[in-house]
């Protein structure tokens, strides 16, 4: 049986397990999903035994709707969750609290207390991020005062410290036995925590101190395509396969995308929309409200990027279905807006959730403007596309403003890239190309191009270059229109 790669892509809501072969195609793939957990309103949790579970699951099905042999699997790549922490005792490989989901917000208020006491700048110098409950550091240090004798144990070396990939790397190299199990990430993950400094490359003391995270829960920071261990003991699959490819779910897009030279690209239109340009290996400190963040490391090359995220994307669509009920599934909405020429004068800012980068306005409000007696439902489904269109514009904006060059090419992923309007939409407000791929499982993509380069069946990612391939490209109308539709959103904007 020929040789394939095992992609685990560990999701907020599930894991999807996916076999690829070595010209990258994906031969086949599953999903199961596990449930989320709400303590109190604001707060989230998954419990990492569920995660696990789902994970042995996935890879069972998968194999079994495929006819694959487990011993066909010549190497596993992970992309994960970002943020999403959990701590666990190094004996036994159990839990001492659910996992705090990246989404949760218990820790506002300690980042608002750093930040009052004027934190957030060596924060941000140091780590490239906002002082923000998103990120893992703080959510650490909750469950290091809130689980009794977690602190006291955890300063002993008694527990370890991981975001989804350091659990699942360590169970599948023998975690739930307890010794002899590999506690890593990659440095993609690393840089999503608040404790990394992105300068040394490496935990910084500083942060640790600042944060109140002991050093020693922490776990080895290794490059993002190499070999982290062997399987040892987990159910249905045989001792021995490593462990060769990790990375956050965005980055691992942005692999996937093979976004290989600064300046390339990416944006994955799911629920919200996140946006990743490649930097180099100079980190670029954004002065238009990004974050910087590392993309990945293979050997000695390590690569950065600018990141911003809309918070609502293919929400708003599914909020027009569930909310005002004028489409009855998303799918509808290309079909509606393409009824009209344009938005009649509607405006829709899709600041359900607030704003993100680059205005960082939580307390923004979505609106509906310009809607006169002749507005149809179509004209709203139109101002909506135009909406996801122009924050995500934003962002791109920003991004090329940062790097000094603008954007050339885009290329896109996520459920809502399918809409041919939209990534039309996209192409004319940002007058760069955009690019759909025919493999659209880009974050499973690029966990298998890093797996397969830290086995040697590519030598670097640019050897994978060659199986990527396009599946539609949208080239930018002309630019004498551009000018006056940006005008109109930055007003609509203001108004929030």
């Amino acid at each position: 049986m020929p040789p394939v790669l095992l992609a685990i892509d560990q999701g907020t809501t599930g894991t999807t397990a996916l076999l690829i072969d070595r010209s990258l195609q994906v031969l086949g793939k599953v999903n199961v999903e596990y449930p989320q957990i709400y303590p109190r309103p604001g707060w989230v949790e998954h419990d990492p035994e569920a995660i696990w579970a789902s994970v042995l699951q996935a890879i069972d099905k998968v194999l079994a709707a495929t006819g694959t042999a487990a011993t066909a699997i010549a190497a596993i790549g992970i992309t994960n969750q970002r943020e999403t922490t959990t701590i666990w005792e190094r004996a036994s490989g159990h839990p001492i609290h659910n996992a705090i989901v990246w989404q949760c917000r218990r820790t506002a208020r300690v980042c608002q207390e750093l930040t009052d006491a004027g934190h957030a700048d060596f924060v941000r110098a140091r780590t490239g991020l906002a002082l923000d409950a998103y990120f893992s550091g703080t959510k650490a240090a909750w469950l290091l005062d809130h689980v009794p004798g977690a602190r006291a144990r955890a300063t002993a070396g008694d527990l370890a410290f991981g975001t989804v990939d350091s659990l699942l790397v360590w169970r599948l190299t023998g975690g739930t036995a307890g010794a002899g199990a590999v506690h890593v990430t990659d440095p993609s993950n690393a840089s999503r925590t608040m404790l990394y400094d992105l300068d040394t490359r490496a935990w910084s003391d500083e942060l640790c101190a600042l944060l109140r995270v002991p050093r020693a829960l922490l776990p080895a920071v290794r490059p993002s395509a190499g070999v982290y261990g062997h399987t040892r003991g987990v159910a249905g699959l045989p001792d021995g396969i490593p462990i060769a490819g990790m990375a956050g779910d965005q980055q691992a897009a942005l692999c996937g995308q093979l976004c290989l030279e600064p300046g390339a690209a990416k944006c994955t239109y799911g629920t919200g929309a996140f946006l990743l340009m490649q930097t180099g290996r100079q980190r670029v400190a954004s002065r238009h409200g990004l974050l910087t963040t590392v993309a990945w490391q293979v050997g000695d090359d390590f690569r950065y990027a600018l990141e911003g995220s809309v918070f609502v994307a293919g929400a708003a669509v599914q909020w027009l279905r569930d909310g005002l009920g004028i489409i009855q599934s998303a799918s509808e909405i290309e079909a509606l807006a393409r009824s009209v020429p344009d938005a009649g004068g509607v405006q829709f800012v899709p600041a359900l959730a607030g704003l993100g980068a680059p205005w960082w306005r939580p307390d923004a409000r979505g609106t509906l403007t310009g809607l006169t007696r002749g507005t149809t439902r179509a004209h709203i489904a139109r101002a909506a596309l135009d909406g996801i269109a122009h924050s995500c514009a934003d962002l791109l904006d920003a991004m090329a403003a940062d790097l000094g060059h603008p954007l050339t090419e885009l290329r896109v992923d996520g459920g809502a890239a399918a809409n041919d309007l939209l990534m039309q939409m996209q192409a004319d407000l940002v007058q760069a190309t955009v690019v759909r791929p025919e493999v659209v499982e880009t974050t499973a993509l690029g966990a298998a191009v890093l797996a397969g380069v830290g086995i040697g069946w590519f030598a670097s990612l640019a050897d994978a270059r060659s199986a990527w391939r396009e599946q539609a490209r949208f080239l930018p109308g002309p630019a004498s229109a551009v000018a006056a539709a940006r005008a109109r959103w930055r007003v609509a904007i203001d108004k929030v």
